[in-house]
């Protein structure tokens, strides 16, 4: 039986239920990069199912509070696209403002990447659907920290947790990740409730302790950053 945190043990279970991650080790999946891979998130299903959102919001909240404190921040930020949403639930559940982070900025001055009114120190949580290697994180961190806000923590749903050094790049800059699920957490999840196979559930675990020499195991192609 394995340990997991009730609150990544319910996240995997609602992902599962709505088919936003998905194990197909038997026939992989192929990204852009021409890696292969067994496993395949889409937070963005999540908007689509209220109850499931509501839950997965809850517990986002929770885990922010317990792991960054309950008056930590003065406003609530989404990465554009995906976060945006995100943000503002989690913003409305905390009473907080909420603003939003352009990948690029639009016009100029300070505020040309970001939508929403804060004042010059405000802490503000960044709020993302899912971090893979946390790199993408720091162009809105960056972002808000040079139009004058303090960012120090993001939040998302889902956190791949299978490439640490992401983690350990964002904590080098300053920035702690705060995640409900990762795919160990959906693993676990996935062969307690008999999802795979006992030759699948080995064949994610093998992926996830080695992405990228499964991927080249698989016919994986990588075509460069």
């Amino acid at each position: 039986m394995s340990h997991i945190h009730p609150a990544a043990r319910t996240t995997a279970r609602i992902l599962l239920e709505i088919e936003a991650v998905l194990f197909r080790p038997e026939e992989p999946f192929t990204f852009t990069s021409g890696r292969k891979s067994p496993v395949y998130v889409d937070c963005r299903k999540i908007i689509s199912f209220p109850r499931a959102r509501a839950r997965l919001m809850d517990l986002l909240v929770e885990r922010v509070q317990d792991e960054a404190g309950f008056e930590r921040f003065e406003a609530i930020a989404g990465g554009e696209t995906a976060g945006i949403p995100y943000s503002a639930w989690i913003a409305e559940r905390m009473g907080l403002p909420m603003l939003y982070v352009r990948k690029k900025p639009k016009g100029f001055g300070r505020n040309a990447q970001i939508e929403g009114s804060f004042k010059d120190g405000d802490r503000v949580l960044l709020v993302e659907d899912l971090a893979t290697d946390g790199g993408s994180k720091m162009i809105f961190v960056d972002a808000l920290r040079e139009a004058g806000a303090e960012c120090a923590h993001t939040a998302v749903i889902f956190h791949y947790g299978i490439f640490p050094e992401g983690v350990k790049a964002l904590k080098d800059q300053g920035v702690t990740l705060h995640a409900l699920c990762t795919w160990w957490d959906a693993l676990a999840e996935a062969e307690e409730q008999g999802y795979l196979a006992q030759d699948g559930i080995n064949s994610v675990r093998s992926f996830l302790n080695d992405p990228e020499g499964w991927s080249r195991q698989h016919g994986g192609e990588e075509k460069g950053e």
